[in-house]
């Protein structure tokens, strides 16, 4: 099924990010992680590429085995770095003849130890580019990735928007957001973006926080933000990773309900292959349902001071 048919309706979207393992432990976590959250029946699964499209024949594989092992829908993330445009269309057409209909078209992160991005000797040099490669020769859905901080490599936000544009403008059918950790971020940038003329869904990208020197490292990479009190909290609790990981995840589910209680159409997770945070998160928004206040028009919905500044 197409994921731009799944968005949309009463009922928000629930996805997972899963990346591919490059060890025997990491195997064993990924099919762990797999096995514990495809009960939990999320609208879809996406599956990354390595940097530099390192994992391009491992991420069709996994994708392929997702839809045909545990009956999910799944979506490949496709990059254009590393390719010339006749190698695109031969990892496209194995993607379009393992039953795959949704595909995330990225420009890519370069191959490690460059700093620099180059296109491949014919290929691609923009993500707009890919997507519109994918919008004329094939019929996948395609979505595309969207930055409410900024790209790290724009020049300014409103380049960044302009670009995005070009994208949606090429065919992109749905976006899905960066991570961040404040609210107030996501919702100024589905503003701005609506007032250039956006208007596909924009599903936001959530990462729970689990390990404090992990995600001061994946912020770092990213530049993405944290607010103070995040920090603070965050930096008290350091050297206990329980700790970390309860805040964590309360942090995550008080975000998640903000977003859905003011209209996102879903929430895509990013799960480093890992089950607990997610599954909890999951659980307790199915519980609380936060967007039956904006569907019943309750009144303003809540808006924890926590999250949304």
């Amino acid at each position: 099924m197409r994921i731009d048919d799944l968005l949309g309706g009463d009922e928000p979207t629930f996805s997972f990010e899963f990346f591919p393992p490059k060890t025997p432990e990491g195997e064993e976590n990924f099919k762990h992680a797999l096995t514990e959250l495809a009960p939990l029946n999320p609208s879809f699964v996406s599956v990354t590429y390595g940097a530099g499209g390192a994992t391009r024949d491992k991420t069709v594989e996994i994708v392929r085995h997702i839809k045909e092992a545990h009956g999910l829908e799944a979506m490949a993330h496709f990059t254009c770095v590393g390719a010339s445009v006749p190698e695109l269309h031969e990892t496209l057409q194995e993607i379009r003849a393992a039953g795959i209909d949704n595909v995330l078209a990225l420009r890519g992160d370069p191959p490690r130890g460059q700093t620099e991005w180059v296109a491949s000797e014919g290929g691609l040099e923009y993500s707009h580019q890919l997507v519109g490669l994918l919008r004329k020769d094939y019929d996948f859905a395609i979505g595309a990735a969207c930055f409410p901080e900024t790209h790290i490599h724009a020049t300014s936000p409103e380049d960044d928007l302009r670009f995005l544009k070009e994208k949606v403008d090429a065919g992109a059918d749905f976006l899905i957001t960066q991570l961040f950790f404040d609210n107030a971020l996501y919702y100024d940038f589905v503003a701005r973006a609506r007032a250039i003329g956006i208007d596909v869904p924009i599903i936001p990208g959530v990462m729970p926080i689990t390990n404090y020197k992990q995600i001061r490292t994946i912020t770092s990479l990213c530049a993405a933000t944290m607010p103070e009190h995040v920090l603070g909290e965050l930096d008290a609790r350091q050297d206990d990773q329980e700790a970390v990981a309860e805040f964590g995840v309360s942090y995550a589910t008080m975000q998640c309900a903000d977003l859905l209680a003011h209209g996102a159409p879903g929430i895509h997770f990013c799960t480093m292959n890992r089950s607990p945070a997610t599954r909890a998160i999951l659980s307790a928004l199915r519980l609380w349902r936060p967007w039956d206040e904006r569907r019943t028009g309750l009144g303003e919905p809540r808006r924890p001071s926590a999250v949304a500044s």
